[in-house]
């Protein structure tokens, strides 16, 4: 009894941290849109503040994804982290383009589940 309990329970939590990754990468695909939406408009704080929160929901779900979901996870996480170093910056033209390639690559993941 105990052994089939342990294996329902891994399953339980292998399933649990799938889910988990899949609302991280839809998450960080919003914040990330949102990013190039306020670049679009000029607007470098706000491509910051939406790549920041984009690039913590990316890291989170890299732990827990694998395969070419985690490439393009890593992917928009370094594309996000450039976006975030422009837009620091203030150049909210040159913050858009990888904000944009996150955007591509978070489509990307979430499509392969």
């Amino acid at each position: 009894m105990k052994k089939i309990a342990a294996i329902i329970a891994g399953a339980a939590l292998t399933l649990s941290m799938g889910v988990y990754a899949d609302a991280n990468v839809k998450s960080a695909l919003k914040h990330a849109e949102a990013a190039v939406e306020h670049g679009k408009m000029g607007h470098a704080p706000k491509i910051v503040e939406h790549a920041k929160a984009a690039l913590e929901d990316t890291l989170s779900a890299a732990i827990t994804t694998k395969g070419q979901t985690k490439t393009h996870v890593e992917a928009a996480s370094k594309s996000l982290q450039e976006a975030i170093d422009h837009g620091t910056l203030g150049h909210a033209e040159m913050a858009t383009k990888p904000a944009e390639a996150a955007v591509e690559h978070l489509k990307a993941a979430d499509s392969t589940k």
